[in-house]
């Protein structure tokens, strides 16, 4: 087993297992729980958490511990999934607002929990749907926003004070949740009440996904500000969603994505602290989205370091001590990467898999692919596949009656001490790569000295070899290809989305208070130059409506853009 000096607070004997299990016990009695059944098929009653036997010791077992309980290796709460499921939350948006309106309203009566915005290209790069670089892309990927009308009708019939809302983006986010807010204002919302998560994550962009608008340091300008605004204004509302997922997509190892994410967190810890913000108030406003990919014991193994990982650093390094401070909350989509064109109802089979490795490794909340998204969006129909592989999951099988069932387990706990040993030393590397000691410089050296991604493209390499020199199998592409499956039915967005939105985009321009507009911008403009946050200004912007390419034009005006050094 690969155990290094950190991992130990001094050991533990039998005396302080026993006495772990009975402050656990303390705090489930303590807690509510769901009123369910929790035995197992054949009726036999289970216990809600399993540990070594009375009276026996177990080495190293400070590093695995109790559910609830620093280092929180086994989840964050004593009940596990006794007290409350994961939030079933299904990433979707398609066509136009009104289109994804419905899917939305399908995906609620359908029993989702939650909501998650994916937008087209067009907006996750700040651009509106007139933009002559929009061109064909609108509404394809995702949902088209251009300014808070669209957010209304988004929103439509679904109250966004009751109803926790996720959006993926991150160069303009800080713009599109702007947006989301006077939608929720127009509803009549109280704005202090609102729950979500916004992802906000610009590191991840320049070391994975490209969708950048400006440089580092002014994008992390604004997620201060926004930080700032959230802790004093929506404190439910966590404004940073620090994304994984898009760094294992691009082809990392599993070490990798965990270290390189949270390194991502540590730095926007600093980030808070720089702002002179309580650790202790703003870092449980930070939240985490990983991918869970076909390995099934190596994700439930990240997942369990993640947690360990995180408590252990925002309490030595960053001075941490409440409690919530110190838990890692994370959402999990499964692997589009995993996904294949070739036979493709296997996918369904391979996204239950690594939705059940989400799921025993204690996430927050799940997306399920479709099986059809390595070829399109979603229809309803595998829309809804998707969503009953999460439901299945919850009620048919056990899994939410233990929690961390697989803790203890000799396989499990060594991957789970392999992988947490593999990011520290990563860790250690992104440390020295700056010039202070800090994450933060250390991340900004890797960005522009292209040390992350030449990290990922070599991972993505080697597993590429290995895939063709049939070390590593595919069903339906490098083994098993025979098949008697018929071509899928899949969704297709009309051209006449990208018209209808261009036209009404520019009757909203021709109707609204062009001057109101114009002063809001350059209000937003001065506070960028004064220091002040630009959360007030900017949301005044999209009160006039200002469009998103509006906004973004503005800042870059000020701010110039990003172009990534070519690398050979």
């Amino acid at each position: 087993m690969i155990v290094q000096g950190w991992f130990y607070d001094g050991g533990m004997d039998a005396a302080d297992i026993a006495a772990g299990r009975e402050r656990w016990q303390r705090r489930y009695d303590a807690s509510r729980k769901r009123d369910a059944d929790f035995t197992t098929l054949s009726g036999a009653p289970v216990d809600p958490v399993y540990g070594p036997p009375d009276g026996a010791t177990y080495p190293g077992f400070e590093r695995i511990g109790w559910p609830g309980e620093f280092p929180y290796t086994r989840g964050l709460y004593p009940t596990g999934y006794r007290g409350r499921t994961w939030t079933i939350r299904q990433f979707a948006g398609f066509g136009n607002a009104q289109q994804t309106n419905a899917r939305y309203k399908m995906i609620l009566a359908a029993g989702g929990g939650g909501l998650s915005v994916a937008f087209d290209m067009p907006t996750l790069m700040g651009r509106d749907s007139d933009d002559p670089q929009a061109l064909g892309e609108v509404g394809h990927c995702g949902v088209a926003i251009d300014s808070a009308a669209d957010m209304d009708v988004l929103f439509d019939g679904i109250n966004l004070q009751d109803v926790t809302t996720s959006m993926t983006i991150s160069g303009p986010a800080v713009p599109v949740f702007v947006m989301y807010l006077v939608a929720a204002e127009r509803q009549g919302a109280d704005l202090s009440k609102l729950d979500g998560t916004l992802q906000t994550d610009i590191f991840k962009e320049y070391i994975a996904q490209k969708e950048w608008l400006f440089a580092p340091e002014p994008h992390l300008r604004l997620i201060g500000d926004l930080m700032e605004y959230c802790a004093r204004e929506i404190p439910k509302y966590k404004p940073l969603s620090v994304s994984g997922y898009h760094i294992r997509e691009a082809g990392s190892t599993a070490a990798q994505e965990l270290a390189y994410t949270l390194a991502d967190g540590f730095g926007y810890v600093e980030l808070g602290l720089s702002r002179g913000l309580d650790v202790n108030q703003f870092a449980p406003g930070l939240s985490f989205f990983f991918d869970a990919h076909i390995d099934f014991f190596e994700e439930i193994a990240k997942f369990r370091a993640a947690r360990r990982i995180w408590a252990r650093h925002l309490r030595d390094d960053y001075g941490a001590t409440s409690e919530k401070a110190l838990w890692l909350k994370f959402h999990t989509q499964t692997a589009g990467v995993s996904l294949t064109a070739q036979q493709p109802v296997n996918n369904v089979v391979r996204t239950a898999v690594e939705a059940l490795a989400a799921i025993m490794g204690g996430t927050n909340s799940l997306h399920t692919n479709a099986l059809d998204e390595t070829l399109a969006l979603p229809t309803d129909e595998s829309a809804e596949i998707a969503l009953r592989t999460q439901q299945v999951l919850m009620e048919e099988t056990g899994v939410v009656n233990v929690a961390d069932p697989l803790g203890g387990s000799w396989f499990v706990e060594q991957l789970t001490d392999r992988i947490e040993a593999e990011a520290e030393e990563i860790f250690t590397r992104i440390r020295e790569l700056g010039h202070d000691g800090s994450v933060t410089a250390g991340i900004l050296r890797g960005i522009e000295d292209g040390w992350f991604t030449g990290n990922i493209a070599e991972a993505a390499f080697v597993y590429q070899q290995a895939l063709e020199k049939n070390d590593k199998r595919i069903v339906g592409v490098n083994a098993h290809t025979g098949t008697v499956a018929k071509e899928l039915e899949i969704l297709r967005v009309s051209h006449e989305v990208e018209v209808v939105q261009k036209r009404e985009l520019g009757a909203r321009r021709a109707s609204r208070d062009s001057v109101r507009v114009e002063a809001a911008l350059n209000r937003m403009i001065a506070a960028a130059r004064s220091g002040e946050n630009m959360i007030p200004s900017m949301l005044e912007a999209a009160r006039a409506e200002a469009s998103l390419g509006e906004i973004c034009d503005a800042l870059k005006g000020e701010w110039g853009i990003y172009r990534e050094p070519a690398r050979f």
